[in-house]
């Protein structure tokens, strides 16, 4: 299951992430319907549904901020708001990556992903680097 921030919650995004993904793709307000999610309570969110992978652009606010859990992967997109339709690109592109290729490979990761380069953390909070490939 791959979980969208509420900041990307626009069907085009939703639907072009479906065409190629074979899980559920969802809004992170789907997980609580009808109040305000703050930031801080995805983790607990996420850890509420099997597997998710959770996709943000809010860099700042989980990257290095987020205790790695092995029920979930994070994903912050370093991209702004107006370059959004470049998302389920990318996400396609980490997904090829041996370390992210399943969902059993990638829980437990917090990941920064930009259009050149992927880093990410677990448990041990040491940053690891890979190149993006076309």
């Amino acid at each position: 299951m791959i979980v969208l921030d509420e900041n990307l919650h626009d069907e085009r995004l939703m639907k072009a992430i479906a065409a190629w993904h074979k899980g559920r793709v969802v809004s992170i307000t789907s997980l609580r319907a009808k109040s305000v999610i703050k930031d801080e309570a995805i983790p607990t969110l996420l850890r509420q549904v099997p597997q998710p992978t959770f996709v943000t652009i809010n860099v700042s606010d989980f990257w290095r901020r987020v205790e790695p859990h092995a029920a979930f992967c994070i994903v912050t997109v370093e991209l702004p708001v107006e370059r959004i339709k470049h998302i389920p690109r990318l996400l396609q592109r980490l997904f090829r990556l041996a370390a992210f290729k399943t969902k059993a490979a990638r829980m437990g990761k917090v990941v920064r992903l930009s259009p050149a380069c992927v880093d990410y953390y677990e448990e041990d909070r040491r940053v690891r680097s890979l190149l993006l490939l076309r």
